[in-house]
C-alpha cells in the first residue's frame, strides 16, 4: 500500500524503518478505504513517522507507552512551529495536526476500529466513585447521549474542583458548590443552567449514597427556575423554508444529502439524532413507508413516503451516498466516510438558513421541526395528532404551539391596533 503513494523506494524504505512501520501501514490502509485525498497521506504519514522516533527517544516500547506520549509530542511539534502558531486558533490547529493522525493510528491498532465523532471523554472522577456512569445507565436508564452529557458537565466540575485546589470530593461544600455554580452559570443558556444543575445535583445524592460524601449537598445546588411555556417556537414561514431549499446546490454530492435530510426535517418533523441514525432497512419503498425506531418516547413512528422526499433520497443514494457496507442513509462527504452526526446536521440546517438570510433565534434542526408542527397547527390539527405525528413523548409537549397567535400578534405590533 506505500507503494501506491510514494513512488522512491528509499522513502518508503525509511517508513518501514520504524519501529511503528506495520501499524503506519495500517493506518495508510484504513485511509484509502475511508477515502482520504492523497495530500492527506502525504502530511500525515510523516506525522506519524516523527511519532515514532519522538516515542522511542523517550524509551517507549509497545503501543501503550507510545501512547501516553501524544500530548508531549504535541507540545515538542508546537516548539517547532512557532513562527507559524502566535494566535490562538494557529496553535490549536498545529496540535490537532499532530495529535489526530496519532490518535487514529493508535486506536486502530489497539482496539481496531477508529471511534468517529465527538472525542470519548475520560470520567473525571474514576477513582471515587467508579460505578457512577454504570449507574446512569442501568438504573437511570440513561442513554448514552445523555451519560455523555454528565460526563462533559462533570469535567467541568472537575477542572473547577483542580483550579481552586480541591483533590478529593469530601472537601466539597455549600459554599464551594455555589460558588462553581455563579462561575459556570453565565455562561449558559436557561436550560443549559438548569440542565447544569440537575446532574449535579444526581450526581451528589449518588456520593452520598456510596458514602463518599457524609451529607447530601444536593440541597445546596439551587435549581433556577424555567417556566415550561416561556418561549415562543422556533419556526419559520413556509416562504423562508422556500427560500432555504432554493438554496442548496443538488449538483454536488453534498447538496444531494443535504436537500434530502432538510426535507426530511421539516416534512416530517424528525429530531435530528432520528435522522442521523436513519438506516436503508428503515425504508420501505415497497409500501412507501418511512419507518423511525428509537424515538424520544420509546416507541416507534411509521410515516407514508411523500414523493418529494423519495425522490430527494433516491437522488442521494445514486449519485453522493458512498459504497460501503454500513446500512445508515447518510454520511460524511469528506473523509473519513463515517455516518453523519445530529451535531452535523443541526450545524448544515443553521448553514442553509444564514444563506437564505433566515433570521432565527438558536438555528438548528429544531427550528425545521418547530415549523412542522406550527404548520399542523395552523391547519388547524388536534394536538393529540400533531403530538402522534412528531413523537412528543405528553400532550403537554405540543401546548407550547398552540399558546400564541403569531400573525394575529404581529399585525397588532405593526399596526396601531385599534380596530382589533
Amino acid at each position: 500500500m506505500l507503494e501506491r503513494y510514494f513512488v522512491k523506494p528509499s522513502t518508503v524504505d525509511r517508513i518501514r524503518a520504524s519501529w511503528l512501520a506495520p501499524q503506519i501501514e495500517r493506518y495508510v490502509e484504513w485511509m484509502d478505504l475511508q477515502g482520504y485525498a492523497i495530500r492527506n497521506v502525504y502530511k500525515r504519514v510523516p506525522m506519524l513517522c516523527r511519532f515514532a522516533d519522538f516515542a522511542k527517544r523517550h524509551g517507549s516500547t509497545d503501543l501503550k507507552s507510545a501512547a501516553s506520549h501524544i500530548e508531549s509530542f504535541a507540545a515538542h511539534w508546537l516548539a517547532t512551529r512557532e513562527t507559524l502558531g502566535q494566535k490562538p486558533e494557529a496553535r490549536s490547529k498545529i496540535i490537532e495536526e499532530a495529535c489526530n493522525p496519532v490518535r487514529q493510528m493508535l486506536l486502530l491498532a489497539l482496539e481496531g476500529r477508529v471511534i468517529a465523532g465527538r472525542t470519548r471523554r475520560t470520567f473525571p472522577f474514576e477513582d471515587q466513585t467508579p460505578e457512577f456512569c454504570t449507574y446512569l445507565r442501568e438504573e437511570r436508564g440513561l442513554r448514552e447521549a445523555t451519560v455523555y452529557k454528565y460526563v462533559h458537565c462533570l469535567n467541568g466540575f472537575g477542572n473547577y474542583l483542580k483550579r481552586v485546589g480541591i483533590t478529593t470530593l469530601t472537601e466539597l461544600s455549600p459554599a464551594l458548590l455555589a460558588s462553581f455554580v455563579v462561575d459556570t452559570a453565565p455562561k449558559l443558556a436557561r436550560t443549559g443552567k438548569r440542565d447544569l444543575c440537575g446532574m449535579i445535583r444526581v450526581f451528589l445524592r449518588y456520593c452520598q449514597r456510596q458514602r463518599v460524601i457524609a451529607d447530601d449537598l444536593s440541597s445546596a445546588v439551587e435549581m433556577p427556575q424555567v417556566f415550561r411555556l416561556a418561549d415562543v417556537p422556533r419556526s419559520i414561514t413556509w416562504d423562508e423554508v422556500r427560500r432555504m431549499l432554493d438554496v442548496v446546490d443538488r449538483r454536488t454530492a453534498k447538496g444531494r444529502r443535504d436537500y434530502a435530510i432538510l426535507l426530511l426535517l421539516v416534512t416530517y418533523g424528525l429530531r435530528a439524532h432520528e435522522i442521523a441514525k436513519l438506516t436503508l432497512d428503515d425504508i420501505d419503498w415497497k409500501r412507501e413507508r418511512l419507518h423511525i425506531p428509537e424515538r424520544k418516547a420509546g416507541h416507534w413512528t411509521a410515516y407514508p413516503l411523500a414523493n418529494v422526499v423519495a425522490e430527494a433520497i433516491i437522488a442521494y443514494l445514486r449519485s453522493g451516498r458512498p459504497q460501503t457496507e454500513d446500512r445508515h442513509v447518510f454520511f460524511r462527504v469528506l473523509a473519513p466516510r463515517t455516518p453523519i452526526t445530529n451535531g452535523a446536521i443541526s450545524s448544515t440546517v443553521a448553514v442553509y438558513l444564514r444563506k437564505a438570510g433566515v433570521q432565527v433565534h438558536r438555528a438548528g434542526a429544531h427550528t425545521l421541526r418547530h415549523t412542522c408542527v406550527q404548520r399542523l397547527i395552523d391547519a388547524e390539527f388536534s394536538l393529540k395528532t400533531i403530538g402522534d405525528y412528531v413523537g412528543h413523548r405528553s400532550p403537554q409537549s405540543t401546548e407550547i404551539y398552540s399558546k400564541v397567535a403569531i400573525d394575529v400578534l404581529r399585525e397588532v405590533a405593526m399596526g396601531d391596533g385599534e380596530e382589533l
